[in-house]
């Protein structure tokens, strides 16, 4: 065996020796984001509701969403957008 295929089979088999401590951890990051987005993780156990938004207000809301795809507000018009500041021609 040559001694460059040597040194590089040695260097690509250290490169496979660290990743067990990676693989460990692997994912971590991820569980840690959704837990810290969670209001209450114990919600499934704990008998208490959770916090957050009443009944009546939620059935509006969800009502005034399907509805903004029924009818979507009207479009307006914004004025000078990319267009000169004192009322100059924009050509």
């Amino acid at each position: 065996m040559k001694p460059t295929a040597y040194f590089l089979f040695i260097g690509m088999l250290a490169g496979c020796s660290a990743t067990p401590q990676y693989d460990a951890r692997f994912g971590d990051a991820v569980r840690q984001a959704r837990m810290a987005q969670v209001l209450n993780p114990d919600a499934g156990r704990n008998p208490d509701q959770a916090l957050g938004i009443g009944t009546q207000p939620a059935i509006e809301a969800q009502k005034r969403y399907q509805d903004s795809f029924k009818a979507p507000p009207p479009v307006t018009n914004v004025i000078n957008i990319g267009g000169a500041v004192n009322g100059g021609s924009t050509k």
